[in-house]
């Protein structure tokens, strides 16, 4: 190699190499700092935990929050849950096609086409009416979909697919 080729190497890796560092930055995520509630495994690119996205609940409230105001088949009364819209929490983590596969605590499962989620619905809900969703009423997460908004939110599949004890993610193929 000649010692022209070595310098324009050199002078090549130093102008790519930060380009390739801040790229890999954009796909790190903060470490939870709290108690975990959420865990996202699978086609994601974003991580900060091995191979998952890992979530305390102050890490979901910085991200852009939309509220549902609804009654549900489970509950009395309108409700108003707030929560992040799954579209954007996928979005966030790089992920935009497969089938979103939703676990529960108890270990009840679900799968969700991700082409089926819309901008707003469902959201990923950690509030209802203001309070910090607890075990005890469905949470620390429940995947809420405005079910009075439509009819199209009032059938049995979605009724399945709203998660409630929700505490895992994984995006498959």
């Amino acid at each position: 190699m000649t010692m022209a080729l070595r310098k324009a190497l050199s002078v090549l890796v130093c102008i790519l190499l930060p380009l390739t560092t801040a790229n890999a930055a954009d796909d790190a995520m903060v470490a939870p700092t709290g108690r975990v509630i959420l865990t996202v495994s699978g086609k994601i690119s974003a991580k900060n935990a091995g191979d998952t996205a890992q979530y305390d609940i102050d890490m979901l409230r910085t991200l852009p929050a939309h509220s549902v105001s609804t009654t549900t088949i489970w509950t009395e009364g309108v409700h108003v849950f707030t929560g992040v819209p799954l579209a954007l929490l996928l979005d966030e983590l790089g992920s935009s096609s497969g089938t979103l596969r939703a676990l529960a605590i108890n270990d009840y499962a679900i799968e969700i086409p991700v082409a089926d989620l819309e901008d707003h619905a469902p959201i990923l809900a950690y509030e209802v009416n203001g309070q910090t969703m607890h075990r005890r009423d469905k949470g620390p997460l429940w995947i809420i979909y405005p079910y009075d908004s439509s009819a199209d939110y009032q059938t049995g599949l979605v009724y399945s697919r709203s998660v409630w004890q929700l505490d895992r993610l994984e995006l498959v193929d």
